[in-house]
């Protein structure tokens, strides 16, 4: 049983695909969605796999680390290394103490006529995030946006949007509230400034994000920053619906005969992307350490605390062990090669 819940972010920093196999549909290789929504998401395994996959590809490993990561992710069946097959034995069937959510998509990049692009995002998606933040041994590091979950989401109808700023409005002279207008792609929406929700969100989100350096250092997210505070858009569900199904990546793909120098018959696909600057987020499951005391010894180095509270104990330990080992920068989906799938984590 999982006690305490991590929430991190993933920040796309190139087009991702987190492919759900072939599709006869438009496009050959799409990329995985809820079902029930069709909002673009990671599902769990795949960002397991590549946050494991992470936390081995680190630098300097010694016999501790290596351990430490099996105990959390569970056994790598395909583990060659002489010293973690000796500590485990022949007890290499258990429950790893870290388990994670789908990753969800909290902010979706469009294109605008004004500021260049917005991040969009709508009730429903804030509602889920709300939802998610409020799961019972979270404990959210940022007071103003604790604070401001504690807001019920406001309704957006139809036609019209929330937004944070009139940076992206195309008529910010215009007396008329109702007049303002922001254009995504070709598609027009009346614009509402909201001080007290949209703007507010923007900031936590932006200050959560995009991190401020430490003082000395070069501040790379300054323009992000500044970026989502002013260019964050609420649209009513059924828009951002369309946005998230139609205005993703998709690239067109072919293979070159080596011989003729020519595309190769039938070797023209179609992929889908997750646009760069798409976020989403997921929750880290953090719980006690399924094995013997002395097979999890790495972690506990031996302490025992006491039946009732060793459990909590052992937890304290996995939390502490994810937040520190956690890579900035992780690899996720497919075409690594091709410089796809590069994230930053946030935590």
């Amino acid at each position: 049983m999982y006690k305490k819940a991590i929430p991190f972010f993933l920040v796309c920093e190139t087009p991702l695909h987190a492919g759900s196999g072939s599709d006869l549909g438009v496009i050959d290789l799409p990329i995985q969605r809820e079902r029930h929504t069709t909002f673009p998401k990671i599902e769990s395994s795949s960002l397991k796999g590549s946050l494991r996959e992470a936390f081995e590809s680190k630098p300097d490993l010694n016999k501790v680390d290596k351990i430490k990561i099996h105990l959390a992710f569970g056994y790598d069946e395909q583990e060659d290394d002489s010293e973690v097959i000796d500590h485990f034995e022949d007890e290499k069937q258990f429950q790893g103490a870290l388990g994670f959510t789908d990753a969800r998509l909290l902010l979706f990049p469009v294109k605008s006529m004004k500021g260049v692009f917005v991040w969009i995002t709508c009730p429903k998606v804030l509602e889920q995030f709300r939802r998610d933040m409020s799961l019972d041994g979270i404990v959210l590091l940022d007071k103003g946006l604790k604070t401001l979950l504690d807001v019920v989401v406001p309704e957006v109808t139809s036609e019209k949007c929330l937004v944070s700023s009139d940076k992206v409005i195309v008529n910010p002279q215009e007396k008329s509230e109702l007049g303002k207008k922001i254009v995504l792609e070709e598609y027009a929406f009346t614009a509402i400034q909201s001080e007290d929700y949209c703007e507010n969100l923007a900031a936590c989100f932006a200050e959560w994000l995009f991190p401020c350096v430490a003082k000395g250092e070069s501040d790379l997210y300054a323009f992000w920053r500044k970026q989502l505070k002013n260019n964050l858009v609420i649209l009513p569900n059924d828009d951002f619906s369309d946005f998230v199904n139609l205005s993703t990546e998709v690239i067109t793909r072919t293979k070159i005969d080596n011989e003729k120098g020519t595309v190769k018959d039938g070797a023209l696909f179609t992929e889908e992307y997750l646009p760069a600057e798409s976020v989403l987020y997921s929750l880290a499951l953090a719980g006690q350490i399924f094995h013997k005391n002395d097979k999890k010894a790495p972690f506990t180095e031996g302490q025992i605390i006491g039946e009732q509270d060793q459990s909590t104990f052992e937890t304290r330990l996995v939390t502490e062990f994810f937040k520190s080992c956690l890579p900035p920068v992780v690899q996720i989906g497919g075409n690594a090669t091709l410089g796809k799938g590069l994230v930053r984590t946030v935590k």
